[in-house]
This record gives C-alpha cells, structure tokens and sequence, in this order.
C-alpha cells in the first residue's frame, strides 16, 4: 500500500506542473485588453505570421499618436476620455497616461493657441497632467 500511495505521487509530481503550465498557456492566448469596436489582432505564441510593420512602435506610442490625431480632429475631452478608457482597459498603459494627457494639453494649447480654451477640456484624467500640459504649452 505504502508503495501505491508513492507511486501515484511521483506520478502526480510529473504531471501537475504541466497540466497546469498547459492550461495557462491556453488561458493567455486570447485576453479581451481592446475594445471590442478597437482594431484588435489575436497571436499566440506559435504565430509565424505576425506583423513585424508595428513591431517597433509600442503599444504606448500607438495610443498616443491616435489620441493626438483625434484631439485635432474632434476635441481634447474626446481625447482625454478615450485615454481614460484605455487606460482602465488595459492597466499596462497607465504609466503612460500622465505623459499622454501632458502631451495632449500641449496640443491643446497649439491647436486653440488659447491657454484658457485648452484649459476648458481639463478632466481629471491621470491627475493635473492635462493641465500641466496646458501651462507648458502656451
């Protein structure tokens, strides 16, 4: 019996660990981080065919860029509420949300060449960023 019982331990050691790396592997190949209305690409990491065109641009950056392009387009309280969505929705981008929001006051300021009309989209995004953009930019 006692022979029994350390067989199937030994047995269990063995294959635990990767079931369980297998079946986290499996749980991570798709994560919802994007809206479902945002251009989204799903790899998995034995993807051959992934884009390597924005493989230097990070994800950051990208977002960045796409709020900048909006602010000019429509406004920065659209601006500042997109970069308060991303940001909820994907937690890795949050450190950048005070340089962003800075830079899109800055923007502000360049677009309206207004300190007072760029401060009146101020939100409370990622603290007082937007507005020490503003301040920076005139």
């Amino acid at each position: 019996m006692n022979q029994a019982a350390r067989r199937i331990g030994r047995t269990l050691a063995l294959v635990l660990p990767v079931v369980l790396v297998l079946s986290g592997t499996l749980a991570v190949t798709r994560v919802p981080w994007a809206a479902p209305t945002a251009e989204s690409q799903v790899l998995t990491a034995s993807s051959d065919s992934a884009s390597t065109a924005r493989a230097g641009r990070a994800p950051h950056e990208v977002l960045r860029d796409r709020l900048l392009t909006e602010l000019q387009e429509k406004n920065p309280g659209v601006a500042l509420t997109h970069l308060q969505e991303a940001t909820n929705g994907r937690p890795s981008l949050a450190r950048y949300c005070a340089d962003i929001a800075r830079v899109l006051g800055q923007a502000a300021v360049a677009k309206y060449h207004s300190v007072r009309k760029a401060q009146a989209y101020a939100r409370p995004v990622c603290d007082t960023s937007f507005a020490t953009g503003v301040a920076e930019g005139h």
